[in-house]
């Protein structure tokens, strides 16, 4: 075991205080050896429930959203600078607790991007205005007796927030929902996924080496789903912003509805990409771009390729291609391509979606099972099916793992008509020449971002799903001020 992981490296951090918890064990393995890299105690329901206590009484104190936003923004500042320092053993445990592989592209949305983007949205949050004027008509901006009306709307921190951050990217997550919620002046608890507890851990440390206030920002973690039920249902959280499957957001739609709690859900997709005829020979490489993206662990990733019924036996062709000689290994390797999928059971539903395709009349282009070695991890091949139709189970389920299906498409109203088909509406990408064209086609599908010949991924640009992928969006303007109530105040003069 790395000397950088021991259970004395990660404590919970509750109202102030680096605490050791008083749970069950909590293990954290690493996917591509299977190995355990940490096992320290979880946080016990006591623990949870202390740690939204003591940001009831951080956030009702107005020990936070008191100060001048200048204030708030600079003690995050600094404590984005002490993440910042801590850049080599995030990266350490990206590979190690996410299986994320060192050598990969994806080592930047990560780790490196998020430190980044946790300054850009303090920058985007220091120029949003406190309080704007609703733009009135003239002739209701005075009163029949003379008097002058305005209306004003002010944004005000909804108060307790529960972020519940997903496994596949947790660092990531952690920072798209600590650092907003602290700097729109909430107070925080943050409970991480049990596969990957330790990125958010070092949010503990963070908080103390910036003077955070005792009680604003809270970090607990445990082995099972009381922690995460126990925050949903709690009267004293006002919001929970959740990343995960569709399945769970449910139960969380559910458990918060109660107490009418404000929602942020970031959940499952079953994203689409359309090549345009005038570009089909590009679709050749997007199932290596789907599968070796962090073994295809990515809500947005576009794992249903629709191309033209005539040029799908090329492309599936240059897809095998692609995948021939991929180096499935050891995330800690340099030279490894592809990485594990978090757990052996992500593992078996990868196989599971596999057999149900074929079992529809899919066929196996390339992988389709367990790889030979290495003989540990939780790895599973770069998978292409040829799928016959949009309404096969792996072209209908988020699988999340490193599996595609491919759809021909008669013409660009039935590619359109396949995209929309579906119970998510997370992402989507089209790629084309022909510029109007493409925008046409983006503009036509139902899904929250569309990204057309690429995208941007920036803290100034929001995103979020539709339908079954979720509630509210991350990043922008839009995921700053959902963290906000709205007051609004109607004033005349006297």
């Amino acid at each position: 075991m790395d000397a950088q992981i021991t259970a004395s490296n990660f404590s919970l951090y509750i109202d102030g205080q680096r605490v050791e918890g008083e749970g069950a064990p909590l293990v954290v393995y690493n996917p591509g050896t299977e190995e355990v890299i940490a096992e320290f105690a979880g946080s016990s329901p006591a623990q949870v429930e202390a740690a939204i206590k003591a940001a009831r009484r951080a956030f009702d104190s107005g020990i936070w959203s008191g100060l001048p936003a200048a204030e708030r923004i600079a003690v995050l500042r600094r404590m984005m600078e002490y993440l910042a320092s801590q850049r080599d053993r995030l990266v350490d445990l990206a590979v190690r607790e996410a299986g994320c592989p060192v050598g990969s592209f994806l080592m930047h949305p990560q780790v490196h991007g998020p430190l980044q983007q946790g300054l850009d949205i303090l920058d985007l949050y220091a120029a949003l205005p406190s309080f704007e004027e609703n733009p009135l008509p003239l002739n209701e901006r005075t009163t029949f007796r003379g008097g002058v009306v305005q209306s004003l709307r002010r944004y005000e921190p909804v108060g307790v927030v529960a972020g519940i951050s997903a496994y596949n990217f947790p660092f990531n997550t952690n920072v798209w929902k600590v650092i907003p919620a602290l700097a729109t002046g909430n107070t925080v608890v943050l409970r991480p996924s049990p596969f990957t507890p330790l990125a958010a851990l070092i949010f503990g440390e963070a908080a103390a080496a910036a003077g955070l206030p005792p009680g604003v920002l809270n970090v607990v973690a445990d082995a099972g789903a009381e922690g995460g039920v126990i925050l949903s249902t709690h009267t004293d959280v006002d919001m929970v912003a959740f990343t995960g499957s569709s399945l769970v957001g449910r139960l969380v739609m559910a458990q918060a509805a109660p107490t009418m709690k404000r929602l942020q859900l970031e959940l499952g997709g079953k994203s689409a990409q359309i090549f345009l005829p005038d570009s089909a020979a590009a679709a050749g490489a997007a199932a290596a771009g789907v599968c070796l993206s962090h073994a295809g662990q990515g809500c947005a990733l576009g794992t249903r390729i629709f191309v033209p019924e005539a040029d799908k036996a090329s492309v599936l062709a240059a897809m095998a291609a692609s995948l021939a000689n991929v180096k499935i290994g050891d995330p800690s390797d340099p030279a490894t391509q592809l990485g594990p999928v978090i757990s052996s059971a992500q593992r078996d539903r990868c196989q599971r979606y596999v057999d149900l395709a074929v079992e529809a009349g899919a066929k196996v282009v390339a992988g389709g099972k367990r790889p030979a070695s290495p003989a540990k991890g939780y790895f599973f091949e770069p998978t292409v099916l040829d799928t016959p139709d949009n309404k096969n189970p792996a072209a209908q389920e988020e699988i999340f793992g490193p599996v595609v299906s491919v759809i021909g498409y008669r013409d660009v109203d039935h590619a359109v008509e396949m995209a929309n088909d579906s119970l998510y509406g997370l992402s989507g990408y089209v790629f084309g020449k022909d510029m109007k064209l493409a925008v046409s086609v983006a503009s036509r599908m139902r899904t929250g971002t569309v990204n057309i010949n690429g995208g941007a991924h920036s803290a100034y640009a929001s995103s979020g799903g539709w339908r079954a992928s979720g509630v509210g969006r991350e990043r922008g303007v839009e995921g700053l001020r959902i963290y906000q109530q709205i007051q609004v105040l109607g004033i005349q003069s006297a």
